[in-house]
């Protein structure tokens, strides 16, 4: 699949699912698919946190459906977020891991042993039950909302296999939104979802 058109796909599926995306290629590819500049957190220079960050919000607002995405690249800096996840086990968390075998944000760079990673046996290694593979757009139009059912019995892991980024890719415009306008658009519209109190003030 190429990377963008299958991020394509999930915008077309999601409902009110908040995004969370990770350094790299994800919020280039979120940012083209969709301009979402208030339910969505651009997590820049994650270093393979993107998931741990939406855990704790997943945590604190259960009645909230996130999904937070993560490059192989940053995921293989940090399998071992997958025994939190796995302890967590949030039923309104959806890991998407985002496998294009490189290390998106470094021009490609190939990731190490890429030919054999597997990253499903990896998070079922680590006692994730509900984890599921996409490598076609069809299948992944049609199956994904089913797999990625929120608050079922069980943290939910995807795996999409997607291809590197093309030149054309690289040159996609990275989310226009500077750090604290992006910190109060996002918490200002968890606010409003939830009645919860970021920031100890309302406008």
């Amino acid at each position: 699949m190429k990377y963008v058109e299958a991020l394509s796909v999930l915008a077309k599926l999601r409902t009110d699912e908040i995004v969370i995306t990770s350094a790299g290629n994800s919020g280039q590819a979120w940012w083209a698919a969709t301009r979402d500049t208030e339910a969505t957190f651009y997590l820049d220079a994650s270093m393979s946190l993107s998931t741990m960050f939406a855990s704790g919000l997943a945590l604190a607002q259960p009645e909230l459906k996130i999904w937070a995405f993560m490059g192989d690249g940053a995921f293989c800096m940090n399998p071992g977020m997958l025994m939190v996840e796995q302890q967590m086990n949030l039923p309104n968390l959806t890991h998407i891991l985002l496998s294009n075998r490189a290390y998106g944000a470094t021009s490609n760079a190939a990731l190490p042993n890429v030919v054999n990673n597997d990253y499903g046996a990896i998070a079922r290694g680590m006692g994730l039950t509900r984890v599921f593979t996409f490598d076609k757009l069809d299948t992944l139009s049609r199956d994904f909302s089913a797999a990625c059912q929120h608050n079922v019995a069980g943290h939910t892991f995807i795996v999409l296999e997607v291809e590197p980024f093309s030149a054309a890719d690289q040159k996609l415009e990275q989310p226009p939104i500077e750090a604290p306008e992006l910190k109060f658009r996002f918490g200002r519209y968890v606010e409003s979802r939830t009645g919860c109190d970021i920031f100890g003030y309302r406008l």
